[in-house]
């Protein structure tokens, strides 16, 4: 007993190094990001389970040897260790809050302070895992290409208690690789809670590599968006104001989706449908794909292999432009919607540095607001689990896009636009 005592004790203290270190190096990223993230979102939550887990084993025994008495030291570190990574967690709220004032103004009114969360109240944070409540009303598996296909469907949640009217609307692609995943699974904290201020949000599929070959997860993203638009009002929804949001791969078609308005490359066969968006909240998404030292280089040779193996199915040296166009740092421009960039330091999957790179080239040509959260400690999949960094960063984002549909005016332009369109035309006509 003693001996298994110390081997569980290390292993979760292995968990904890890897949340404040993690190996950055290939093989191990995925195996380091699994075990940090579970450390560093559910770290209140371990160290209950783990001071349980450590009054049954001394119960049978664990203290009888040397080796259970080193277990105990190592389960009493790795309790402080925790302990830091959920007051980390806590500060979320402040980074989140900083990224906001960094884009306050008139003409983008977010709060002050943090509105406080309606959906994710503490029990839910405690109990972690996003199962949807009784007033979310859920129409799942919608055909938005009338084609048959699996993958062309999406679920539409609203609330049940008070039926939307005109309500704005939220996209949300999820991640996986471009290889896997499933409207069912990720961004359901932010999606309830904007359900629960009165969004209708709406939860997309898309077609798979290998099976499927780029650009097809982008003309499927275009495509449900083109959807909501036609549609969304039989459900509520404002067609007028659509964000998009997602995860990972989700949060680079979403930024692709919000950069690339107009590309008939992207929409084939619906050239002349609207896909717009008002809002873009890109969370931990892989912004460059090319192989440059500031794309896909700081992932190693994993990203670009996956990518010209199972999606592009081309190498980036005989195609560079398939890479480049795909890339949302590349498709920066004056016209782009307002955007919330999220993204943990800790990230192994998806190194911050292309998030920094990214949001310093929007802020460098966008007319409209560009803010940036930047989380310590944080690993990849942070918004998944309704932890205290997911409540405090989707509280952020519910304030971020309110304060984005209080800018746009009738006519579908933020009212910074609008303001700067009146300017110009006042300087060329001396009015």
């Amino acid at each position: 007993m003693p001996y298994a005592f110390l081997i569980v004790t290390l292993i979760g203290a292995a968990a904890v190094a890897l949340a404040y270190r993690p190996i950055r190096r290939e093989p191990f990223t995925v195996v380091s990001f699994t075990f940090a993230w579970i450390a560093g979102e559910l770290a209140f939550q371990n160290i209950v389970w783990q001071m349980v887990a450590t009054a049954l084993f001394v119960s049978f025994g664990a203290l009888d040897g040397w080796a259970g008495w080193l277990g105990l030291a190592v389960a009493i570190a790795d309790w402080v260790g925790l302990l830091g990574l959920g007051i980390a967690g806590r500060r979320a709220a402040g980074v989140s809050t900083a990224a906001l004032d960094e884009v306050r103004s008139s003409a983008f009114p977010v709060p002050t302070e943090p509105t406080a969360p309606t959906w994710g109240r503490w029990w839910r944070v405690t109990r972690a895992i996003p199962l949807k409540s009784r007033a979310v009303q859920a129409t799942c598996n919608i055909d938005y290409w009338g084609d048959g296909i699996a993958r062309h469907r999406l679920d539409i949640y609203h609330s049940r208690l008070t039926p939307p009217e005109k309500a704005p609307v939220m996209v949300y692609i999820h991640g996986g690789g471009w290889v896997i995943g499933d409207k069912r699974e990720q961004g359901k904290p932010m999606m309830y809670e904007l359900v629960a201020r009165g969004w209708v949000c709406v939860a997309i599929n898309y077609r798979l590599s290998p099976k499927a070959t780029w650009p097809d997860h982008i003309v499927d993203a275009k495509r449900a968006v083109a959807w909501v638009k036609e549609h969304i009002a039989a459900y509520g929804g404002d067609p007028s104001f659509v964000a998009v949001s997602g995860g990972s791969a989700g949060g680079h078609l979403c930024a692709l989706l919000a950069l690339s308005q107009g590309d008939a490359a992207f929409q084939p066969g619906f050239e002349g449908a609207d896909t717009s968006v008002q809002a873009c909240v890109p969370f931990y998404g892989v912004m460059d794909l090319t192989g440059s030292p500031e794309g896909s280089a700081r992932f190693g040779p994993g990203l670009l292999e996956l990518l010209e193996r199972r999606v592009m199915k081309t190498k980036e040296s005989v195609h560079p432009e398939v890479f480049r166009d795909a890339s949302p740092t590349f498709r920066v421009n004056p016209g782009a919607p307002p955007f919330f960039v999220l993204h943990g330091v800790n990230d192994t999957l998806v190194p911050v540095e292309t998030a920094r790179s990214f949001v310093q080239r929007l802020r460098a040509v966008s007319r409209q607001p560009a803010a940036y959260a930047e989380f310590p400690l944080a690993q990849h999949a942070f918004d998944v689990l309704a932890s205290l960094r997911c409540q405090a960063s989707t509280s952020a984002v519910a304030d971020f896009l309110e304060a984005a549909r209080a800018g746009v005016t009738p006519n579908g332009i933020s009212s910074a636009t609008a303001t700067r369109i009146v300017s110009d035309i006042e300087s060329e006509t001396g009015l």
